[in-house]
């Protein structure tokens, strides 16, 4: 698989159905605009680089109010 092909995939259904934001142990959502695994309750993104999701606190970022809304369309 090349490098563009894996950035553009998504995380597979069944990789997505286990795993949980480290920090509340919430449902993570998957933003495909930013390749993401997004958590809403926490309000943060965590970053997936070939399919690899960062699951660390270090790696997220904070999403804002007007970032979650778009998520929600």
């Amino acid at each position: 698989m090349s490098d563009t092909s894996a950035n553009a995939a998504s995380v597979p259904a069944n990789m997505l159905s286990i795993l949980a934001c480290p920090s509340c142990k919430g449902k993570l959502v998957w933003n495909n605009d930013k390749t993401e695994l997004v958590c809403r309750g926490e309000q943060l993104a965590y970053p997936v680089s070939n399919g690899i999701p960062a699951l660390l606190a270090s790696a997220a970022r904070e999403l804002s109010v007007a970032e979650l809304e778009q998520l929600k369309s």
